[in-house]
């Protein structure tokens, strides 16, 4: 495979010819990978999304001073559900029967969707087809 590419790419506001490895030629309207832009530099440096400021740094002793707070927080309000009479059991039995809840309602709204893409219509017109309630 050739990659040698003679000629120059162009770049204008009506066409894009890019050099193709095969042949070298110039095709009209193929598109650029990164089109020159005169108002944002495109080798520009990557930017995370997640910003950390120097301020919002902890050291590993506050740090482990806030886990323990924290700690002792959550086992107060372990303690005064324990005190109304919930089981630990018996919560994860509860949250165990949401998960399946959630994984049965994820197949239900898969299969509803592809029903409503095989028959050209909206998800929420098969709603009402089939008796249920937008809020199900």
């Amino acid at each position: 495979m050739n990659t040698d590419l003679s000629g120059e790419t162009l770049w204008s506001s009506s066409t894009c010819q890019v050099p193709t490895p095969e042949g070298n030629d110039l095709r009209k309207g193929a598109l650029k990978r990164t089109p020159y832009l005169k108002s944002k530099p495109v080798h520009s440096n990557f930017k995370s999304p997640l910003q950390v400021c120097d301020s919002a740094k902890v050291s590993p002793a506050e740090e482990v001073v806030e886990l323990k707070r924290r700690k002792e927080q959550l086992d107060a309000e372990i303690a005064q559900l324990e005190a109304e009479g919930y089981r630990v059991e018996e919560l994860e039995h509860h949250i165990d029967m949401l998960h399946e809840y959630n994984d049965i309602k994820d197949i239900g709204q898969s299969l509803l969707g592809r029903i409503a893409a095989l028959r050209g219509a909206t998800t929420r017109d098969l709603y009402s087809h089939f008796g249920l309630e937008l809020d199900d």
